[in-house]
C-alpha cells in the first residue's frame, strides 16, 4: 500500500497503551480472570490462559498477582469479564472499533456516551463499521531475534495466512483460532514474540484533513484511558 503502512494503526495504539503500566496490570489481570473462567486454572489445558499468562509476564505482572488471580477466578464469587466491541463514527468519515473487557455492561455504556459528548463522533449500529476491518491473530517478532527463512517456514506450517518484514519486525498474520497455535510453534523453535495478540485491521483506510485527524487522535486517547477499554482501532490513514 503506497504512502502508509497498514500496522500503523497497531504501533500508533501499542505506543498508547504500552506507556501505561498500571493500566497494563490491570488489563493483563482481567485477561487471566477471563481465561480461567472460560477453560479453567491449568494452563495446559488451557491455551487461552497460557497466552494471558505469557502477555502478563512480558508486562511484568508480578508472580503473586498472576497467582492470586487465579485463585480468585475460581471462586463463585468473582464475576466474569464480559468481552463487548463498541462501533463508532469520528471525523471525516472514520470509522473505530473500541474492545472492551468489563464487569458492569452500564458503567461502559455510560463512558461511550461521555466519550462522544465531549471528544465528538457517533455510536454506530452493530455491524456499520466492523464489516471494513478483519479479526486476525498478529505476532510480532524482532528481525534480530529469527532467521527469516526459518521462521517463515515455522509459521505457515503451523497456519499462519501471511508473513512479512516490516521495519524491525517480521509481521506474521493467522487466523484467530490459530493464533496460540502458530505462536506456541514459533515459541517451541526457539524464536521469542515481542507479542502475540488479536487485532482488528482495516480492510480499507480513510483519508481526512488535519483538523479532523487531531479530533479523531483526541477521541482515541480519551476512549484508551477509560478502565474498560482495551484496545481502540481506526482506519485512518496516518502519515509515516
Amino acid at each position: 500500500m503506497a504512502g502508509h503502512s497498514k500496522w500503523a494503526n497497531i504501533k500508533h495504539q501499542k505506543a498508547k497503551s504500552d506507556a501505561k503500566k498500571g493500566k497494563a496490570f490491570s488489563r493483563s489481570a482481567k485477561e487471566i480472570i477471563s481465561a480461567v473462567k472460560l477453560g479453567g486454572p491449568d494452563p495446559k489445558s488451557n491455551p487461552r490462559l497460557r497466552l494471558a499468562l505469557q502477555k502478563a509476564r512480558e508486562v511484568n505482572l508480578p508472580n503473586e498477582v498472576i497467582e492470586r488471580n487465579i485463585k480468585k477466578a475460581s471462586s463463585a464469587d468473582q464475576a466474569d469479564f464480559t468481552e463487548m466491541t463498541y462501533e463508532l463514527y469520528g471525523y471525516g468519515g472514520v470509522g473505530l472499533l473500541v474492545d472492551v473487557m468489563t464487569d458492569n455492561k452500564n458503567r461502559v455504556s455510560s463512558d461511550m456516551r461521555i466519550a462522544t459528548n465531549k471528544r465528538g463522533g457517533t455510536i454506530a449500529n452493530p455491524g456499520a463499521v466492523a464489516f471494513n476491518f478483519d479479526r486476525k491473530g498478529v505476532i510480532q517478532v524482532l528481525k534480530k531475534n529469527a532467521v527469516e527463512d526459518e521462521l517463515f517456514m515455522v509459521a505457515t506450517e503451523a497456519g499462519a495466512q501471511d508473513f512479512e518484514a516490516e521495519g524491525e519486525m517480521f509481521i506474521i498474520t493467522t487466523d484467530p483460532v490459530d493464533l496460540y497455535t502458530v505462536k506456541e510453534a514459533i515459541n517451541q523453535h526457539g524464536v521469542k514474540s515481542e507479542s502475540a495478540s488479536l487485532e482488528n485491521i482495516p480492510k480499507v483506510y480513510v483519508q481526512c484533513n488535519e483538523e479532523d485527524a487531531k479530533a479523531n487522535l483526541a477521541l482515541i486517547e480519551w476512549l484508551d484511558q477509560l478502565d474498560d477499554v482495551d484496545e481502540v482501532y481506526h482506519n485512518m490513514e496516518l502519515p509515516e
